[in-house]
């Protein structure tokens, strides 16, 4: 047996999480988090280089991580959703993403003045960014596995 797969097996049985959901989740996390790259990069170019305002920074970062993470999403932690029409199912999950986006530019707005206080830019508004990050994926996952990619066994 595997490493890969004793250590899902493991965090299965310490979790009580089914093994199949649990690997589609860190497949999912591991999207997030190249994803969470690409949203990382967009956000620092546009804001420190091309001087773009916060929220359309955070905007455009987080725009570009959706289309890099149903992408990703579509072909590798959910392939058996590829013989459902993708228009539809790019359409669910950009609604999930943008509630996600709602919540995500909630959080680094009011976060982003609190740690000002503290640190300076980019490290205040980046850091606000990777909280927000963590909260928003659980929302994605779960409503993405509910809606958009719901009857997948």
């Amino acid at each position: 047996m595997s490493l890969q797969n004793r250590f899902i097996r493991r965090l299965s049985a310490r979790t009580g999480l089914n093994q199949t959901e649990l690997t589609r989740f860190i497949k999912f996390a591991i999207v997030g988090a190249i994803g969470m790259v690409v949203d990382l990069t967009v956000l620092t170019i546009s804001r420190e280089i091309l001087g773009l305002p916060l929220t359309l920074a955070v905007a455009l970062g987080f725009s570009l991580a959706v289309v890099n993470n149903f992408t990703l999403n579509r072909f590798w932690t959910f392939p058996e959703s590829r013989n459902r029409p993708i228009a539809s199912q790019l359409v669910q999950f950009t609604v999930v993403n943008l509630i996600g986006l709602a919540i995500n530019e909630v959080i680094v707005l009011g976060l982003h003045p609190i740690f000002s206080g503290v640190i300076q830019d980019p490290f205040a508004y980046l850091s606000a960014k990777v909280i927000a990050i963590g909260v928003v994926l659980f929302w994605n996952y779960g409503a993405n596995r509910v809606w958009t990619y719901k009857g997948i066994e």
